[in-house]
């Protein structure tokens, strides 16, 4: 069973949950627990369950079967007092193009019962927090992608929430953009916010998630943080071989012929690369090297949440 971090109370506390359309499982009695205050991800493919488990914490989506408390509430009992205390990012970014950029911050805030007065002190400071003071009065539509996911989050926080769900952050925006909304919810945990975020960006997942859990095919097949995935199910370094082929070669492997054997902890063999998991990638190759093998270059890397992901979840597409 997957306990939190600490030993608060958890935020949110799942026991076999589960969520079924139909005949189609797309939660299979998955158990995690959020505690106050940290950064909580969910990583997996698409199709995994991620959206689907989101939505259940949202309260927008009842559970199958299985237990789930978000603030030690029911959701089936208490959805609108639990929505009333969560800020919701979702993957797109649904603003009113027809109003202004703080507009769409004053409407949201009467959503949630808040005078006009309050609603506009609220949105003047969130439109600083996320640095958009000089757009207020602009119209959403010309804003840049950036601009817009910025919105979206500053949206989320008007009723200021003590639990921030994230889906999907940062998809399509430049690398200034995502490092500025990293920066933001940087700052929100440090506030004590609570932040549970899906992503595909495994940098995303490092640099957010205090911890996190992997799913594939409607289940967690892992979960820790960042480094103890990383020390449990790959190695410290990862040397990549890549190889001149000769004419009517389709991989590497016709280049090793076992030279690796006894080298490293696994060899995993792609159409482009060959990938060597070890714990001293400079040795291996020098070790290689006296071996016979002559790639035609070599790097040596630290071991990445990425290199988690694929082993958990495979290199295949799913679509």
């Amino acid at each position: 069973m997957l306990e939190p971090a600490d030993q608060t109370a958890p935020l949110i506390r799942a026991r076999g949950l589960t969520k079924r359309f139909g005949s189609f499982t797309a939660v299979d009695e998955i158990d995690f627990d959020v505690a106050p205050g940290e950064a909580f991800g969910f990583l997996g493919p698409n199709g995994a369950g991620k959206t689907s488990t989101m939505r259940m914490i949202g309260t927008v989506s009842p559970a199958t079967a299985g237990e789930l408390s978000i603030f030690g509430l029911d959701p089936r009992q208490d959805g609108a007092s639990i929505r009333a205390r969560l800020g919701v990012v979702p993957q797109a970014d649904t603003l009113d193009t027809e109003l202004s950029v703080i507009e769409n911050l004053l409407v949201f805030g009467r959503y949630f019962g808040l005078s006009w007065a309050e609603s506009r002190r609220r949105a003047t400071e969130l439109l600083d927090f996320v640095q958009l003071t000089e757009r207020s009065k602009d119209r959403v539509e010309p804003l840049s992608g950036g601009m817009k996911r910025r919105l979206v989050i500053a949206r989320a926080l008007i009723n200021e929430p003590s639990l921030l769900l994230l889906d999907e952050p940062t998809t399509g925006l430049d690398p200034q953009a995502r490092h500025l909304v990293w920066d933001r919810l940087y700052r929100l945990k440090q506030r004590g916010v609570t932040l549970c975020l899906t992503t595909h960006y495994m940098d995303e997942a490092e640099q957010l998630c205090d911890r996190l859990v992997v799913m594939d095919c409607a289940k967690i097949v892992a979960h820790g943080s960042p480094r103890e995935l990383i020390e449990k199910y790959v190695s410290r370094e990862v040397l990549e071989l890549r190889f001149r082929r000769a004419e009517g070669e389709t991989d590497d492997s016709a280049h090793l012929d076992g030279q690796l054997e006894g080298l490293a902890e696994r060899v995993e063999q792609l159409p482009d690369r060959v990938l060597v998991y070890t714990s001293d990638g400079e040795a291996v190759a020098a070790a290689a090297y006296e071996r016979g093998l002559r790639p035609s270059s070599v790097l040596v890397r630290r071991s990445t949440l990425e290199d988690v992901f694929l082993r958990l979840t495979g290199r295949s597409l799913v679509e």
